[in-house]
């Protein structure tokens, strides 16, 4: 019997040890048990890492400003400021004049100075006044604005600038997490988030030149001008414009799009764009056919030549279908209306073109053209 005893102690102690063992590895651990154990669940918390965006704010903010602008608007006369009995009433010239305020943001690009921002926040300022995010103060100097993509480049003469990163919009995809910072309402510098909802829209009539990443993340009034930024803190838009009534839908300009314009503004005072002098538009598949043309044929229909300009000259004539540049197909009117815009004045480019023939097949033809300037404030776009 004492063999005995011994024996059970010698082998319970290892049973016991073991059970204990077991409990703590599966309350540590709970998803070792079995699926369907009718064991209580232990919660456990972790100090794991907080998904943030906090490093890529703080990279950001310090290039992203707050800008205030006045204008003075010269109010009518009142009809009666001429007659004898009223004359006094309106002799005050205060009341001819009324001042004008609106604000936005913008984004320090460079250490010399320069901003970006939306030609709308700044349209017909008398003043213009930069905060900076430091709590800084400058009012800036107008370099120059495009208003055919609503950009607009302003300078500020202050040390110590942090100019962005520059990011690169072409990596970019639908889905990317995003973050918007700019200065709603004017309550000062706030940041929302949301994911790139889509690439290249175009045709929303906010400008001529459109070509925008389109963002879930809150837009609002005083947003533009502002940053759109990846999760890096890289510089991808600037923040152009919103859907009114809607939620969820705003736009950027994208930043190389962007730095082109600032470039040649700060270059030549304004932004140079090669222009053929045509109109065109985008057919479908059953207008092509009609005009004896196979439906997947890439091209644009020329509607409009200007008089001695390029494409008058190199032979271009209303109706034809313009299909490629210098090689490459032209998918539709607005990847033609930029890819001619971003040739240099005075190049050369072979354009083909599909000119349709009564009851016989279109011919093809290759013609030379000269690209010129595109006059400012053209009806005609490409």
């Amino acid at each position: 019997m004492p063999r005995l005893t011994r024996a059970l102690q010698f082998f319970a102690w290892p049973v016991v040890a073991g059970l204990v063992i077991a409990l703590l590895v599966f309350a540590l651990f709970p998803d070792l048990l079995p699926e369907g154990s009718n064991n209580p669940v232990t919660t456990r918390h972790t100090t794991g890492t907080t998904l943030s965006y906090a490093d890529a704010v703080n990279k950001a903010a310090n290039s992203v400003v707050n800008i205030y602008s006045r204008k003075v608007i010269e109010t009518r006369r009142h009809p009666l400021a001429n007659h004898p009995l009223y004359e006094q009433l309106y002799r005050n010239p205060s009341q001819q004049k009324r001042v004008q305020s609106a604000l936005g943001s913008g984004v320090i690009v460079s250490e010399e100075g320069y901003l970006l921002t939306n030609n709308h926040v700044i349209d017909g300022a008398d003043e213009i006044l930069v905060l900076l995010h430091d709590g800084r103060r400058a009012g800036a100097t107008f370099i120059g604005n495009d208003p055919e993509s609503d950009l607009a480049v302003l300078k500020i003469e202050l040390d110590n600038l942090t100019p962005i990163n520059l990011g690169n919009p072409k990596a970019a995809r639908v889905g990317d997490v995003v973050l918007a910072i700019g200065n709603p309402f004017g309550v000062g510098q706030t940041v929302t988030q949301g994911i790139v909802s889509a690439l290249s829209r175009y045709g929303l009539g906010l400008s001529v030149y459109e070509n925008y990443i389109q963002t879930d993340a809150a837009i609002n009034p005083g947003n533009s001008g502002g940053a759109l930024i990846d999760t890096q803190g890289n510089l991808l838009g600037i923040n152009a414009a919103i859907i009114f009534d809607t939620v969820g839908i705003g736009f950027a300009v994208p930043v190389d799009d962007a730095m082109d314009s600032l470039n040649d503004i700060i270059k030549y005072g304004r932004v140079v764009r090669g222009w053929l002098g045509l109109t065109v538009e985008r057919l479908s598949d059953t207008q092509l056919q009609e005009l004896g043309i196979p439906s997947n044929t890439p091209g644009v229909l020329v509607t409009d030549v200007s008089h001695n300009q390029p494409a008058h000259i190199a032979g271009i004539q209303r109706g034809d279908l313009l299909t490629h540049i210098n090689g490459q197909p032209i998918g539709t009117e607005r990847q033609g209306l930029n890819e001619v815009a971003e040739l240099d004045p005075g190049t050369k480019v072979t354009v083909r073109v599909l000119r349709p023939k009564l009851n016989a097949q279109p011919e093809q033809l290759e013609l030379e053209v000269t690209v010129a300037e595109r006059p400012i404030d053209s009806s005609v776009r490409t």
